[in-house]
């Protein structure tokens, strides 16, 4: 089972390009080290802001890719530097 998620942020905290990405790449970095997933910002680049990132898991059942998603959204919003504004869930 393939389980792909988008979630879109905004990052109040940042007031240039420069710190929006510290935040996102941080983030990024975390997420790919503790969960199996693979995860990259896939819109909003030039918005310092916002930004949209993508996650995909590969398991062998629908249960587990449902719980490490779900394991990594809580975790994305556990950061108090941005707050979640949407999120979709797909699975392939």
């Amino acid at each position: 089972m393939i389980v792909y998620m988008e979630c879109e942020f905004f990052i109040p905290v940042a007031h240039s390009l420069k710190e929006k990405r510290a935040v996102v790449k941080s983030m990024l970095t975390r997420a790919r080290q503790k969960f199996n997933v693979s995860g990259a910002e896939i819109d909003h680049q030039n918005v310092w802001q916002r930004t949209r990132l993508a996650f995909v898991t590969v398991s062998s059942s629908k249960e587990m890719a449902d719980k490490e998603m779900a394991r990594v959204l809580q975790f994305l919003e556990s950061n108090p530097s941005w707050e979640c504004l949407e999120v979709h869930q797909e699975y392939l």
